[in-house]
């Protein structure tokens, strides 16, 4: 690299339209080679080259590309060389319209339908040469949150963030991408690490048939997708030659308004049908959830050496957002060069579909005929076979370029973050940094920089930590309160007061402070610990206890935890009825349903990640176990007809008192996701999911005999968990578990196997059971339940004229018990969720060996 520096020139310029007007991430690229560039914001470009002559290539979309020659002296001389492009001259040639003729862009859309698997797969592997540029920022920001929460001083208008980087990327059929970064540069963060992740581009691949752009819970139906003429109209503005190639713009529009669909123009090249360029958007309209609109420009173009495959050159991804009062707007913008590629058949070029003689009404020098859709699906048996031999032909190919992989990279390592990549200094950046800084950026950097050593001392982080410890009303209401001493890393929480103050049966008014401490460092270790003080006015019952963890290992995830003390504890540990919501039905409806027991004692547990999927977590605890019972009435609603219940749970398997008890159990549980993908940075691992499911396995043991231990038990339990992607249908999650308990035991009802039920109005977690009682059927024997939930994500909503303005959107849930006292028990679900951006309302049913058990409405978070 340095040699290189040593001798390079740079040639530089501005980039604009006959207006003068600057044409922000044009791309400039070097006729011949894989260097490319992009222009700023501000429409300046600059590429670093040996000595020598060159031509070089100037493209936007929608304007006619320019070629310039330019001779480029060595010692970081530049050159410059300021290029206007004019608007492209789509012409269309004058032909006879008949009622029945679709507009022509039909017919070259459909072609590029026909041939959209064979250029997804055209290119079997590939290596190159990726730089990201990353920047978002403030444009309007309010004084407070909904009006509750006071807005911090690190919120301003400006750039909050700024961000580069630069990458090895490799990619291999059928969708193998990984990653090595080698350099990031975050503005005013000298140990920062950009989140910038090439491969994440590849998302926006309009070949495949629904895009995830990662702003909305939907997929966004690609123009060229399979079923494209279902959402889309065409229509051709005209054709132009460039060089040998004949490209055809055609406009995009929605055919109806609120369909997941993008507006704007694509361009295609005659005969081959491939994407020569798209300049495509999004709004609200489409059902976008984060941000308010979205533009997308990507630019292709033919790949180093004899074959004709095109790769893409650049892309450009720019949003405005509006969020809680918050105003702003950034960009993505990526340049990929220095390409080697794979094509999948390498001494045989993309096939030319010869378009069919010209209807005897149009003249015979129409640029494209007006073949119907009809002629065209003619072709389809062909293309289809055509495209099985890709397929097949494709992998294969893709099996033989082992050589153009990363080679550091371990199996299902997404991307690998080098050691350093944060230690350059700027001239590496302006030697390697293909598109120029802007003013704004320039100062950016500046200013961050060079301030950076103040707002990182104590003096500096001290005062803004005064501005943020600002004790507010809303704050202690809602969110809780945060005390921060950011210089040392250190945060104390104190839960919100719903939390500190609450209400039951047994304990009258509960007064339970608690506040959690957490020290954190910078290779991402972090202790944590939450003393609690626990009081009952009318039991008059002081339950003092501490909780704590240590995570010591960032990229094996592994920490050790403690528990000790007194806790008064539900039944179910996983209950939904969580204390404001036992409180509310407690003291307004009469309902006292939290059933509780007191214990005391220790718990000890250890979780780690043994392989790369593979998380194992192992816990021992000894407890002395004591019935409770009720010791007060008061309410705020007397409602005579309703009286309060006991606090021993109700069962149908046996007795739930039990008076005291000592319990000795271990636990070992293991969650396993084959191919998990995963991200490797200097300070940690990150794990990305999976296309396969989660596998678990859980293994309780009551030890008996032990310390006085009274229990002896063992619960053995398996289950499976997913999330399936159904593209425009929405995202099914489904969950299952099976156990059983073998042999003898000796058990109290805590030990037993919960399933979390709901008896209110209110959700805290729509997965769960939602009208099931929750204690009844509890089991000391074998059970297998099941849930799933279909988020349709606005699928049919969407559709209706009134409601699609709304943009609620539709979901479906079932849940299922089976044992051997609730024999088959059964919830069915519908409803709707983002009511208010926020909430989620659902209508159950119940039945019971097929007998309808119940109803009921539920409403929660869902969003």
């Amino acid at each position: 690299m340095s040699a290189f520096v040593a001798q390079a020139g740079i040639v530089r310029g501005l980039v604009s339209d006959p207006k003068g007007q600057a044409l922000a991430f044009a791309n400039v690229a070097v006729r011949g080679t894989t260097t490319s560039t992009a222009t700023n914001e501000q429409g300046n470009y600059q590429l670093r080259l040996t000595p020598g002559s060159y031509e070089l290539v100037f493209q936007y979309v929608g304007y006619k590309p320019q070629q310039a020659s330019v001779k480029v002296a060595g010692g970081d001389t530049a050159t410059v060389l300021n290029i206007t492009l004019v608007p492209e001259s789509y012409q269309l040639r004058e032909v006879v319209v008949r009622s029945t003729d679709k507009d022509p862009a039909y017919t070259i859309v459909q072609q590029a339908i026909q041939w959209r698997n064979y250029h997804q797969r055209e290119v079997a592997a590939f290596k190159a040469r990726t730089y990201i540029k990353t920047l978002a920022r403030f444009t309007d920001v309010p004084g407070k949150i909904m009006g509750l929460v006071k807005v911090g001083p690190d919120f301003k208008p400006g750039i909050f963030y700024l961000s580069e980087t630069v990458s090895e990327m490799s990619f291999r059929q059928p969708n193998v991408v990984q990653e090595r970064m080698i350099s990031s540069r975050v503005s005013g963060d000298t140990k920062g690490i950009s989140f910038n992740r090439a491969s994440a581009g590849r998302g926006l691949n309009f070949y495949q048939n629904v895009l995830k752009s990662g702003f909305s819970e939907r997929g966004f139906v690609s123009p060229i997708a399979a079923n494209g003429p279902l959402f889309y109209r065409y229509e051709l503005e005209g054709s132009t030659q460039q060089g040998s190639l004949l490209i055809h713009k055609i406009k995009v529009t929605p055919r109806r308004r609120s369909d997941p669909v993008f507006s704007g123009h694509i361009y295609i090249v005659d005969g081959t049908w491939r994407l020569h360029s798209v300049s495509l958007n999004l709004t609200k309209d489409a059902q976008l959830d984060y941000v308010d609109n979205l533009h997308i420009e990507q630019i292709f173009a033919p790949a180093p050496g004899p074959s004709d495959v095109w790769v893409m050159q650049s892309q450009k991804v720019t949003v405005g957002f509006t969020a809680l009062g918050f105003k702003g707007n950034g960009y993505i913008t990526a340049i990929l060069s220095n390409y080697k590629v794979t094509p999948t058949y390498p001494n045989r070029p993309a096939p030319t579909v010869v378009p069919p003689a010209p209807a005897s009404k149009e003249p015979a020098d129409a640029p494209v005929t007006r073949e119907t859709v009809a002629d065209v699906k003619k072709q389809k048996p062909k293309l289809q076979g055509l495209s099985a031999a890709v397929r097949r032909q494709s992998k294969q190919a893709a099996r033989d370029t082992s050589g153009l992989g990363l080679g550091k990279l371990k199996r299902g390592e997404v991307m690998l973050v080098e050691k350093g990549v944060n230690e350059r200094d700027t001239s590496y950046w302006s030697s390697v940094r293909p598109i120029p800084l802007t003013a704004e950026e320039e100062k950016d950097y500046q200013v961050k920089d060079s301030t950076e050593v103040i707002r990182n001392s104590r003096p500096y982080q001290d005062s803004l930590d005064r501005k943020r410890n600002e004790l507010e009303v809303g704050k202690f209401l809602l969110t809780g309160y945060v005390y921060n001493q950011t210089f040392y890393k250190r945060q104390w929480y104190v839960a919100p007061v719903f939390n500190i103050l609450n209400y039951n049966t047994v304990e009258g008014v509960v007064v339970n402070p608690q506040a959690t401490f957490t020290q954190r460092t910078d290779d991402r270790r972090v202790w944590s610990v939450t003393p609690s003080l626990r009081y009952g006015v009318s039991n008059k019952l002081f339950s003092p206890s501490i909780s704590a963890y240590w995570q010591f290992d960032a990229v094996k995830l592994a920490r050790v935890s403690i528990r000790a003390g007194r806790t008064i504890e539900n039944f179910d540990p996983s209950s939904q009825l969580t204390p404001f919501i036992n409180s509310y039905y407690t003291l307004l409806k009469n309902r006292n349903y939290a059933k509780l027991y007191r214990r005391d004692g220790l718990e000890l547990g250890y979780q780690w990640e043994l392989v790369n999927g593979l998380t194992v977590q192992a816990t021992a605890s000894y407890f002395d176990r004591q019935e409770l019972y009720n010791t007060t009435n008061k309410l705020f609603v007397d409602k005579p007809e309703i009286g309060f219940t006991p606090n021993a749970p109700v069962n149908a398997e046996r007795s739930t008192s039990f008076g005291r008890s000592q319990a000795l159990t271990t636990e070992l549980s293991a969650s396993f996701r084959p191919g998990q993908r995963f991200i490797t940075r200097p300070d940690g691992k990150f794990n990305l999911g999976s296309k396969y499911p989660t596998f678990q396995f859980r293994w309780r043991q009551g030890v008996g005999s032990v310390l006085g231990s009274d229990v002896r038990y063992t619960l053995l339990e398996a289950g499976i968990r997913h999330s399936v992607n159904l593209g425009l249908l929405g995202t099914s999650n489904y969950r299952v578990a099976a156990g059983f308990f073998p042999g003898s035991q000796r058990l109290d009802f805590m030990d037993f196997r919960h399933f979390s039920g709901n008896r209110t109005y209110l959700a805290s977690d729509f997965s769960q059971f939602q009208l099931l009682d929750y204690y009844r059927f509890s089991t000391q024997d074998r059970f297998l339940e099941a849930h799933y939930n279909h988020h349709f994500n606005g699928f049919l909503l969407n559709k209706i004229p009134l409601l699609r303005r709304l943009k609620w959107q539709e979901v479906a849930s079932l849940n299922y018990l089976t044992t051997p006292a609730a024999n088959h028990y059964l919830e069915l679900g519908v409803g709707v969720e983002h009511v208010f951006k926020i909430l989620r309302v659902d209508f159950y049913t119940g039945l019971q060996s097929g007998q309808r058990v119940g109803t009921g409405l539920r409403v929660g978070i869902g969003f």
